[in-house]
């Protein structure tokens, strides 16, 4: 997941720094003003200090992919669309209690914004729940970020980047004709790879409407406000799956630990990475999603996997990891 990542967060996509043209996150980590965000800022440079930059991106990856191990164990009591509901639910309201966003003084083009970056990231969160309902973790995140390496070959237009999604098509392909053993494509259900996929589409349109509310909306009170969009937007296909089941106390609680984990600490650690390391550099360490995710896979819910399957996942954080150096190259030429 993507976030949001896979899985789901703002910044966290290779995609982010191939397109953006200011490396600065789009979002920022809540409304503080005065001496309670300068506190805020000396707190975080702090915390970022004695964890650096590197060790924040990988424990933002380890906190997102875990929150999504955590969401696949708790899908039996609420259904897939449940935890959809009961993750965005949870971080709509932290945020609005963090950031206070205002609600007046924006355009109709700042509220068409925030819509269309809402219902992406409905989309995407749903789409990819979905996915990982259905086919391991590993290969659903690995699909997945297709989406993102897609609009980064597009907006770059250079020929190097197609032979990087060429060699990220190769490992799709090594994946879906193995249908041994492991847990290749091949043995997966069709219908959990095809959400994956379109949770990979949602996630590239994430990443487009999150950097435009990030430039429309001050610090991450468009993020906020999207957040409860893509809330309300998911809580009628949630309460149609799950009922009253999304209400029992240790659901929501194993709810909220997935809000936590999936969405706010990644949000948090990727924010204060971004303030002390540039832009490519950390889209470069989140090409490493599809590995933390398979390893929180075998780890928590012992979804193993084949010597083939590894090499595929590689082949893909390859291409990725080789998408994102090669638009560095470009902006610094």
């Amino acid at each position: 997941m993507p976030a949001p990542s896979s899985s789901s967060s703002p910044a966290a996509s290779s995609a982010v720094a191939a397109t953006a043209p200011d490396p600065s996150p789009t979002q920022g980590s809540g409304s503080a003003s005065g001496a309670a965000a300068e506190s805020g800022a000396g707190s975080e440079s702090r915390l970022g200090s004695r964890l650096g930059p590197v060790a924040l991106v990988i424990s933002a990856g380890i906190s997102v992919q875990f929150g999504a191990a955590l969401a696949v164990m708790i899908m039996p009591r609420a259904g897939a669309a449940g935890v959809v509901t009961l993750r965005l639910a949870a971080a709509a309201i932290v945020l609005l209690l963090l950031c206070r966003p205002k609600v007046r003084g924006h355009s109709r083009s700042d509220w068409g914004t925030v819509l269309a970056f809402g219902v992406a990231m409905a989309g995407m969160n749903g789409l990819f729940y979905q996915s990982i309902d259905r086919i391991p973790l590993g290969p659903a995140v690995t699909l997945e970020v297709l989406g993102p390496l897609a609009l980064s070959v597009i907006v770059s237009r250079r020929l190097v980047n197609v032979l990087w999604a060429g060699l990220a098509l190769g490992g799709v392909v090594l994946l879906s004709g193995h249908g041994g053993g492991g847990l290749g494509f091949g043995s997966l259900d069709p219908l959990g790879a095809a959400f994956a996929l379109g949770a990979g589409a949602m996630w590239a349109a994430y990443i487009v409407f999150s950097a435009r509310t990030g430039r429309r909306f001050p610090q991450a009170d468009g993020l906020a406000l999207a957040m409860a969009v893509a809330a309300v937007i998911s809580l009628p296909l949630g309460v149609a799956e799950a009922g009253s089941d999304l209400l029992v106390p240790s659901t929501l609680a194993l709810g909220l630990g997935v809000a936590v984990l999936s969405s706010v600490l990644p949000y948090t650690l990727e924010l204060l990475a971004l303030r002390r390391m540039p832009a490519p550099t950390f889209a470069i360490l989140m090409s490493l999603e599809p590995a933390i995710a398979a390893t929180a896979g075998f780890l928590v819910l012992n979804q193993a996997m084949s010597a083939v399957d590894a090499l595929a996942i590689a082949l893909v954080i390859a291409a990725s990891m080789g998408a994102v150096r090669s638009q560095i190259r470009k902006k610094a030429a």
